[in-house]
């Protein structure tokens, strides 16, 4: 616990915290105004009623979700990844080694603090999210009457930590490449090209594709499927499965982030 509260310590006043917070809020508010401005020339279109959806109480809180988890991936990527980085860029993790700290454990207690920052974060999102989709409701007029859905409500707290575990998957995927190369940019780089490679095979790929980290986070939320919208794979992994799929890469990641951890050279 001590470790954890030191590296939440340290997270809370990094700026790159609250501008990652800030940027992938806003970029979920956006697209339902956004959607929300153009409800008129959607509705009209072949496709557009199952579009307007996303406005539509209660189905727009598994929305707010899979687009969260969609986009959040990529913050989550590049912020842990950064963060992970940046205790071997800026000596940290050998001043800590030098202190006596187990390596493992140090590794292991900052992507958890990382994670417990996410899940805030998320929670924060989420909520604003929620708010634009209402507001998104009201200029596209669409009624809001599903927004007490009372087996919509009783089913977030489930939603809301699936959510929470496929961006902590997400995270570890960076954290792990970071780690491994010793290097946020590196990290960075190397999470960014493998998220991208997963949206473009997902096209010619989906049986396969599906079973990767990125795909199978966005598969963790049922009752949405944005891949129409959004992109990615067209044949999505049952959410069930699709989460135990994502453990399985979260803790492939720290395995391999703290394993090395615990055998490499620190020189410099």
């Amino acid at each position: 616990m001590r470790l954890i509260a030191s590296h939440l310590s340290r997270l809370v006043r990094r700026p790159a915290s609250w501008i990652t917070l800030g940027m992938l809020a806003a970029m979920i508010a956006l697209v339902f105004i956004a959607l929300a401005a153009t409800a008129e020339q959607t509705a009209s279109q072949p496709g557009g009623e199952a579009i307007l959806q996303l406005l539509t109480f209660p189905m727009a809180y598994a929305f707010v979700l899979t687009f969260a988890i969609q986009i959040g991936s990529l913050f989550a990527v590049i912020y842990f990844a950064a963060v992970a980085g940046s205790e071997w860029n800026w000596g940290t993790f050998k001043n800590a080694v030098a202190r006596g700290e187990s390596r493992g454990r140090y590794v292991l207690s900052a992507y958890v603090a990382l994670g417990l920052l996410a899940g805030v974060g998320l929670l924060i999102v989420f909520l604003i999210g929620v708010g634009a989709a209402a507001v998104g409701a009201g200029i596209a007029g669409v009624g809001t009457d599903g927004l007490g859905d009372p087996d919509a409500l009783l089913g977030l707290p489930n939603q809301l930590w699936r959510a929470w575990l496929a961006l902590a998957e997400a995270g570890a995927i960076g954290f792990a490449f970071a780690t491994l190369a010793r290097s946020s940019l590196a990290g960075v780089g190397a999470g960014i090209a493998l998220y991208f490679i997963e949206e473009f095979a997902g096209l010619l790929l989906p049986d396969v594709v599906r079973w990767l980290p990125f795909q199978a986070a966005s598969a963790v939320i049922a009752g949405a499927d944005t891949s129409g919208i959004s992109g990615g794979a067209g044949n999505p992994l049952e959410p069930g499965i699709a989460l135990v799929i994502v453990l399985a890469w979260l803790v492939g990641s720290l395995a391999v982030a703290a394993i090395y951890s615990e055998r490499a050279e620190i020189t410099g």
